[in-house]
C-alpha cells in the first residue's frame, strides 16, 4: 500500500502554478522594457550571454527541483509488511437522500452539496469504525457494504448525485430495511444507522420502521438538511435550468420537515441534529457512535512502511545542480 507519511505538505504543491504565473508575468514586463532599448539581435551582441531559451531552460529546471523536494519533504512509502490486527469498532451506515428535493438552494450551494460535505466530515470523524453507504429516493440502494475502505466512501460521496436514482421519491423505510439486512445477523454489536435528509416524505411505514430497527440493536441518528422556509425544486432540462412543477403548473416548493427528522432520531433511539448546527454535529455524532457497544474484529493492516523520499531528493537537487551549472555557463559567456 502507498502513502504519503506528510501528505499535508502536498499542498505546497499549489505554488507551482503560482510561481509559473509570475514567471509569464515577469517575462512579459522584461519583454517589453528590453524592447525599449533595442531589437533582440542588438541585444545579443550589447549583452554577451542573454538568450532566452537559456533563463526559460533556468526557469524548468527550477521547478522540477522543487516539484521533487516538496515529494521528497512529503516521504513517500510504501507497505512491505503486512499483519492482522485486531480492533474493536461499531458498524454504520450512512444514508443519503439524493431525491430531486435535495437541489433546493435554500441553504447554499445546494442541500445535496451540503449534505455530501457533512457526509465527508462524518465519515473522516469514524475511522476505526466500519463504514457503509446507502443512497436512496424513491427506492434505497446499498452503494457501499461494511467496509473500512475510507477512500472508496470519500469517492462514492463525491459522486452522488439526483440521477443515480431511478425513481424519484423519499424512501427513509427502505434504507433502513437496507441497513437491517446489510447487517451481518450473528453480530451482536450494537450498530449505527445515520439518515441524512429533507424529510419530505410521504412514506408512512418510516416510524414504525424505525421503532423494529431499535428493537434489533440499529440506533437511528437523523440529519436534517433544508430550513423551513424552503425553496422551489431546480432540475436541468436541455441544458437549461427549469423549476418542478405540480399538476397544475405551478413551482414545487419544499421546505425541510422537522418533525419526521425529529421523530425518526426518537422512534431509532438515537438523536437529530440539523445541518445548520455545523461541526458540533461530527463532535456529537462521533462521541454517540463511541458509545455504541463494540465488536473485535480482524483486519489485515500494513504495519511497517519503507520511506522512499531519497529518491525524490536526489532528483531535485540533480536539476538543482544541473541549473547551477547553466547559470555559471552564462557567467562565463558574459564574462
Amino acid at each position: 500500500m502507498f502513502r504519503f507519511e506528510h501528505i499535508e505538505y502536498l499542498w505546497f504543491l499549489w505554488t507551482l502554478p503560482i510561481f509559473i504565473g509570475l514567471y509569464l508575468v515577469f517575462w512579459q514586463w522584461r519583454k517589453s522594457q528590453l524592447s525599449q532599448l533595442g531589437k533582440k539581435e542588438l541585444l545579443q551582441r550589447l549583452i554577451p550571454g542573454w538568450a532566452d531559451k537559456r533563463n526559460h531552460y533556468r526557469f524548468i529546471l527550477l521547478l522540477f527541483a522543487l516539484l521533487f523536494l516538496i515529494i521528497a519533504y512529503s516521504n513517500p512509502q510504501w507497505g512491505n509488511k503486512k499483519e492482522k490486527v485486531k480492533a474493536k469498532s461499531s458498524d454504520v451506515f450512512i444514508a443519503l437522500d439524493i431525491s430531486q428535493s435535495m437541489m433546493a438552494e435554500d441553504i447554499s450551494p445546494s442541500r445535496l452539496e451540503r449534505a455530501k460535505r457533512l457526509m465527508q466530515n462524518v465519515t473522516r470523524a469514524l475511522k476505526g469504525n466500519r463504514i457503509g453507504l446507502i443512497f436512496f429516493a424513491g427506492n434505497a440502494y446499498l452503494q457501499m457494504p461494511l467496509s473500512s475502505d475510507y477512500s472508496a466512501a470519500q469517492l462514492f460521496i463525491a459522486s452522488a448525485n439526483t440521477n443515480q436514482a431511478s425513481t424519484q421519491g423519499t424512501a427513509i423505510s427502505e434504507a433502513i430495511d437496507l441497513a437491517l439486512r446489510a447487517y451481518e445477523p450473528e453480530k451482536n454489536n450494537q450498530r449505527g444507522l445515520i439518515i441524512i435528509t429533507d424529510g419530505e416524505s410521504h412514506d408512512d411505514d418510516a416510524i414504525s420502521k424505525a421503532k423494529e430497527a431499535r428493537e434489533k440493536g440499529l440506533n437511528i441518528f437523523t440529519i436534517g438538511v433544508g430550513t423551513s422556509e424552503g425553496a422551489f425544486v431546480p432540475y436541468l432540462n436541455q441544458g437549461r435550468q427549469q423549476y418542478k412543477r405540480d399538476e397544475d403548473g405551478n413551482p414545487v416548493k419544499s421546505s425541510l420537515n422537522t418533525e419526521l427528522v425529529n421523530d425518526l432520531a426518537n422512534a431509532g433511539g438515537g438523536k437529530s441534529y440539523l445541518i445548520g448546527e455545523g461541526n458540533s454535529i461530527i463532535t456529537d455524532l462521533k462521541a454517540k457512535i463511541d458509545l455504541l457497544q463494540k465488536e473485535e474484529v480482524e483486519t489485515r493492516a500494513f504495519t511497517d512502511y519503507a520511506s522512499y523520499f531519497q529518491y525524490f531528493l536526489i532528483i531535485g537537487l540533480l536539476f538543482l545542480l544541473i541549473e547551477f551549472f547553466i547559470a555559471e555557463q552564462k557567467k562565463m559567456a558574459q564574462s
